[in-house]
């Protein structure tokens, strides 16, 4: 029998070090006026010593855990979100397991960057309603600040460290994930991209962004998977209480918003303080909304994200 995956807790996790625009501007040739006209960000958390994608990514699943009132035995299923893992292999995912104490579960990463959330939480979701799982852990973790540039400063104003989660549980009551959509299309590799990897070059490499034309498809892919995933759940954009979407820039968030005629009070924005954390932006964000009290059970949640591949999708879910 088929069963909906409902979010039972949410959690975030953030570096202790904040920096402003201004203290970029110390190093960078760039100042607080020309990042806030342009992204709407003014500010970004940074990873220190010792602080790693595994890291944030078992601190953030541990508040979600507490915020479901369940212990980490409990947990059948880990899937992480992530572009810039620890290591190679073995997946980041199967170091929060050891992390949490988890001795046996099904735990792996996902890659699709800044829509790594929504295709882990695709793949989780998936795997409750079909029975393969019970209770999953779906975490999108970053430390993007490993693979900047920092001398390229188009790029690397844009980016933050950090993570969120969420424990998913079945659910009968209405609640739960109703609707996903997916895409990818790697046409566009080469306009949001990283100049390295262990079969290419053997290193890491560092992020590499045309912005004026990752702006451009993502307001039109972006509206139209939103509209796509809500049209799926049988509702219509009137129905929505919160619209979670991708922290990549203001100005994309605002575009998006009016194409699809979304009041702007409706979107959660976390942007301004986190800038783009990648695959956590999606789970941080609503991690925030769901702590500060404005997104309350049984509202309906719509998530969006679009990152590099292009990939994007969102998830429509009645929280």
């Amino acid at each position: 029998m088929s069963r909906r995956a409902a979010i039972a807790g949410t959690g975030s996790a953030l570096p202790p070090r904040r920096v402003t625009n201004e203290e970029l501007a110390r190093t960078v040739d760039t100042s607080d006026e020309w990042i806030v006209e342009r992204t709407g960000i003014r500010a970004r958390h940074i990873a220190g010593e010792g602080e790693t994608t595994a890291t944030l990514a078992t601190e953030a699943a541990r508040k979600a855990l507490a915020a479901a009132g369940m212990d980490a035995s409990a947990i059948d299923l880990i899937v992480l979100a992530t572009a810039t893992p620890d290591q190679t292999f073995p997946a980041t995912a199967t170091k929060v397991q050891d992390a949490l104490g988890i001795r046996d579960c099904v735990a792996f990463d996902v890659a699709a960057v800044c829509s790594g959330f929504l295709y882990a939480l695709s793949v989780a979701e998936s795997m409750i309603r079909g029975g393969g799982s019970t209770n999953a852990l779906v975490i999108g973790a970053e430390t993007f600040s490993r693979i900047l540039d920092w001398e390229d400063r188009a790029t690397c104003v844009l980016f933050g460290d950090g993570a969120g989660a969420v424990v998913l549980t079945p659910a009968e009551d209405g609640r739960g994930v109703l609707s996903t959509a997916l895409h990818a299309d790697g046409r566009h590799n080469q306009l949001l991209y990283v100049d390295g990897g262990p079969s290419t070059t053997g290193t890491v490499g560092k992020l590499r962004m045309k912005g004026s034309e990752v702006f451009r498809h993502a307001v039109v892919n972006l509206a139209a998977v939103l509209e796509e995933a809500i049209g799926k759940a049988g509702l219509s954009v009137a129905d929505v209480d919160w619209v979670v979407p991708h922290q990549a820039n203001r100005r994309i968030l605002d575009a998006t918003a009016r194409k699809l005629g979304l009041p702007p009070e409706r979107v959660v924005i976390t942007v301004d303080e986190h800038a783009n954390t990648s695959a956590a932006s999606v789970p941080l964000a609503l991690d925030v909304a769901v702590r500060d009290g404005r997104i309350k059970r049984g509202d309906l949640v719509v998530l969006e994200a679009m990152g590099g591949g292009f990939t994007w999708g969102a998830a429509v879910a009645r929280y």
